[in-house]
């Protein structure tokens, strides 16, 4: 059948994509922007992409339109749908219709680092041999592709807590019935939808839900608003992670690049690998213990992380140019940016780190995070932040309140010219932002080099 994906180039609608391809089905879409690395994934697995939302592009009308939740009411090819009376599905409903009926799934929800989490546990399942489906929010570069249908029945998920559709305002994951469940941490996010932290909570809970008795949850010790969760009532087995947990590491290198793994006390193995951060260290250690559930051993899974390669943006080097090192990183909340900044530190001792930091989420343009920017910046030497136009609050106060050197730029130029003048050899750049940034990264590096 020919399905059409409205806003196919956002990270989930683009492994959508990609699984029903995989099915058979003739694939195209349309987005508002079509930019890289999903658009080039998108185009290499030969789907049609339209720039825009021209109900032309729904002529001849396609048998099934898969609405993306960035799309609203006012939208020209939503109102279009609507009208002509085409049948359409939100995206996670059609993925547990389609993909996930039948299959041991394994959904990794939490405010930060599913990504990640869901690229290392379908690495550690494929290293192992069993060749798993998955539907990873990004690229892993261990696989080169967001998504696949897999050869065996056990499917990985990244299961995000955002809402699945203007017509469905019920979190992405609840459709997923997961039997092996990470739930990482969780903070307030997504202002835009979610007006506090209790409203999440209570998200989390629905998935909690669906989780049956003969299922494992793996969560970590220290995140008091999931131990709220699941005080709300749980009905299946759960193991810990960290301090006090099941599961327990000791570092063997400040920047966790090498630790020692335990489980009920007993040493594992150890993981020596190409990522740092104690956020990582902590995603580790629930990958291996949701492997452990589908009979992956530990020491099989320990060797898996060694090998692993982090997802494409996530502290991605892009460039290195007289000796000036460009990283392309995803961070858009201050707890990431904190963890992600302080791995870097770790790593590169007194080397010179300059931030650049575009507020683009939605809950950043709203502000809902910016009492936390300032302090979230400290292991940085200095700060670049940049006003994207239209944003609804005071950046420059944000910028005064940091406790190292930080400016605000309004143009990439700008930024360019500022990096030209305080970059020297050594020196780690680091670009954050959760969308293309204008092609920074590459204009940063070609100025570089002159």
């Amino acid at each position: 059948m020919h399905i059409h994906i409205l806003g196919i180039c956002g990270t989930f609608m683009g492994s959508l994509a990609v699984l029903a391809k995989e099915l058979g089905h003739r694939v195209t879409g349309s987005d508002a922007n079509v930019y890289p690395p999903m658009s080039t994934q998108l185009e290499a697995q030969g789907i049609e992409l339209m720039q825009g939302y021209d109900p032309a592009h729904l002529d001849p009308a396609p048998d099934l339109v898969v609405v993306g939740n960035a799309l609203s009411r006012g939208n020209p090819a939503v109102e279009h749908v609507l009208n002509k009376g085409l049948p359409y599905v939100s995206g996670p409903q059609w993925l547990a219709d389609h993909v996930l009926q039948g299959r041991w799934v394994m959904a990794v929800a939490g405010t930060h680092g599913k990504t990640t989490t869901t690229s290392m546990l379908a690495w550690v399942l494929e290293h192992a041999g069993m060749s798993p489906g998955f539907l990873i929010g990004g690229v892993p570069q261990n696989f080169g592709i967001s998504a696949r249908l897999g050869g065996t029945p056990f499917f990985v998920v990244e299961a995000d807590e955002y809402d699945s559709a203007f017509f469905d305002k019920r979190s992405k994951f609840v459709h997923y019935r997961p039997r092996t469940a990470i739930l990482n941490n969780l903070e307030f996010d997504h202002a835009d939808i979610f007006p506090d932290l209790a409203a999440i909570e209570r998200q989390f809970h629905h998935l909690v839900r669906t989780i049956p008795g003969e299922g494992l949850i793996i969560h970590p010790t220290t995140e008091p608003a999931l131990v709220r969760v699941l005080e709300m009532g749980c009905w299946t087995p759960v193991q810990t992670t960290g301090e006090g947990g099941r599961w327990q590491v000791r570092l063997l290198s400040e920047d966790g690049s090498r630790f020692e793994v335990r489980f009920d006390g007993k040493v594992q193995g150890i993981v020596e690998w190409n990522l740092t951060g104690q956020h990582n260290v902590a995603n580790a250690l629930a990958t291996l213990a949701a492997a452990r559930h589908v009979g992956v051993v530990p020491e099989l899974g320990i060797a898996a992380l060694s090998a692993f390669h982090n997802v494409k943006r996530r502290m991605e080097k892009v460039a290195e140019v007289n000796g000036v090192t460009i990283y392309d990183d995803f961070a858009h909340h201050p707890t990431a940016i904190a963890t992600t900044l302080d791995g870097l530190r770790k790593r590169v001792g007194e080397a010179p780190v300059i931030a650049i930091i575009e507020p683009r989420s939605n809950s950043m343009k709203l502000g809902a995070h910016r009492d936390g920017l300032p302090e979230s910046v400290a292991q940085a030497d200095q700060v670049i932040w940049y006003a994207p136009p239209n944003l609804g609050w005071d950046l420059a106060a944000t910028a005064a309140a940091c406790p190292v050197p930080a400016v605000v730029c309004d143009s990439l130029e700008a930024i360019i010219e500022r990096v030209k003048g305080q970059a020297r050899p050594g020196t780690e750049v680091v670009i954050m932002s959760n969308g293309g940034f204008g092609g920074l990264h590459g204009k940063l590096a070609k100025a570089l080099e002159g």
